[in-house]
């Protein structure tokens, strides 16, 4: 395994911030940590990156304890925090080439490495990091973090405040990684994103709730999804709240999710319902569950 977390747990002062936590992450392999702002995300990178000393529990990374031994996990690594973190007065061509010393190596030594992103970016190599567009940053923050062939990369939600056209070419690039051996673990709170993964782990509280293939996931929920619309949907949400037999409501886009307790549950029987209530244009589909279906449902 490239990755093993055991039983780790990390409090600060009366703030649980991972509970238990286990799970492993195979070679070759982009794992996804899936869940919302504050739930325990950076707190375990930080630990696996050898930043932050766990509670208790152990934990290794590429076959070395975080622990004992950390140096040699520093020098086998790379990490990509969610905030920017790089010099911002230094320009890209300089950054780089500082991360690169650091490491002992050089630009030209591991260019093909970095070659797909960095040509993105080459054209600006002479501007400050800190002039550099929220897409070009993370184009930069992540050749900096391969510039020494990590075998591990690590990105703390590194997508967050991107454009739509970025994050994609983002996700792009992370499958070229994995082509060359490199191992991926990384965050999100985007369940679109999730999907791109071989395998997520869905993290709230500090808890995992779940453990497997994106695609198995979505099948983990538990009854029928049914996509919901009338003209009125704040008013929607209320009365489908107050229905007989609710299972669970979540505004999903332009719809409303709804799941019903009952096996015998007829679609006509909540379509007269809403029209007793006054609702008009009412739309009722069967639709498949998404990932985010099921952590709604195992963190309600």
């Amino acid at each position: 395994m490239s990755i093993t977390v055991k039983n780790i747990s990390k409090s600060y002062g009366k703030v649980q911030a991972v509970q238990d936590i286990s799970f492993e992450v195979k070679e070759g392999e982009i794992f996804g940590l899936i869940g919302p702002d504050g739930a325990g995300k950076t707190t375990l990178f930080r630990i696996l990156t050898t930043l932050l000393l766990a509670d208790s529990g152990k934990a290794a990374v590429d076959g070395k304890d975080v622990v004992d031994e950390y140096i040699d996990i520093r020098n086998h690594v790379g990490y990509m925090p969610g905030r920017f973190s790089l010099y911002q007065d230094l320009s890209v061509e300089e950054n780089l080439d500082f991360f690169a010393t650091i490491f002992g190596t050089t630009i030209e030594e591991n260019y093909e490495l970095i070659k797909d992103i960095y040509v993105q970016i080459e054209p600006f190599k002479k501007r400050r990091a800190g002039a550099l567009s929220g897409g070009m940053k993370q184009k930069l923050a992540l050749s900096c973090a391969l510039i020494h062939k990590p075998k591990v990369l690590f990105l703390d939600e590194p997508t967050t405040g991107v454009d739509p056209v970025s994050r994609k070419e983002f996700w792009d690039m992370l499958k070229r990684l994995q082509e060359k051996g490199i191992t991926i673990l990384v965050s999100t709170p985007y369940m679109d994103e999730a999907a791109l993964c071989d395998r997520i782990a869905l993290i709230q509280d500090g808890k995992i709730l779940e453990i497997d293939t994106p695609k198995n996931i979505s099948k983990r929920f538990p009854t029928k999804l049914y996509n919901v619309s009338t003209d009125n949907t704040y008013q929607l949400i209320q009365d489908l709240k107050s229905y007989k037999s609710m299972h669970s409501v979540f505004p999903f886009g332009e719809w409303v999710h709804y799941a019903d307790s009952s096996k015998d549950f007829v679609p006509t029987e909540l379509q007269d319902y809403l029209e007793e209530k006054k609702h008009t244009n009412i739309n009722i589909e069967l639709t498949k569950p998404t990932i985010e279906d099921t952590f709604m449902e195992l963190s309600s």
